[in-house]
């Protein structure tokens, strides 16, 4: 067989597991169902996941507002702190729903526009603390990404928005 009569078949084979059309194994399951059978979390497993890290997502958020205020090195140790905790409190609903639903529930219609603003907010308010070493836009892109998380939350609430 030639080089290229493999890499078609290989491509062929690639697309086939990929949209789980494949069945894999001689027990029938394809391999993206085996991949989620092993992955798949008990229900009281994806609450204490999500307990956890939300609580260290809020936990993170307050301790960075406390350090705001030490002098010489509060700023960036503020901007890293609330946007990890922001990232943790995002994360801790992939315990409940799952990362792949968490994304696409992230990009759905009502949500893109505030996912995007929080996402650059979080992104532009480490580039102020940590390259452009201004204070009051770190301060200004925090509150920001509050305001786009409130709403990105409040998104979940039907009549909410």
């Amino acid at each position: 067989m030639s080089v290229s009569g493999r890499n078609t078949e290989f491509m062929d084979k690639l697309k086939s597991v990929l949209s789980g059309q494949d069945d894999g194994s001689a027990d029938g399951s394809g391999i993206l169902e085996r991949a989620n059978q092993a992955s798949t979390l008990a229900w009281g497993t994806r609450m204490k996941g999500f307990i956890i890290c939300f609580i260290l997502g809020a936990f993170l958020s307050i301790l960075a507002t406390c350090l705001l205020w030490i002098p010489g090195f509060g700023l960036p140790v503020f901007a890293v702190l609330y946007s990890f905790g922001n990232i943790c409190a995002l994360g801790s609903t992939m315990f409940l729903m799952g990362p792949v639903r968490q994304l696409k529930n992230m990009c759905a219609k009502e949500r893109a526009i505030a996912t995007i603003i929080m996402l650059t907010c979080l992104v532009l308010t480490l580039c102020a603390a940590f390259w452009w070493k201004n204070k009051g836009l770190a301060l200004l892109f925090c509150i920001l990404q509050f305001l786009a998380f409130t709403w990105y939350s409040l998104s979940y609430v039907p009549f909410a928005r």
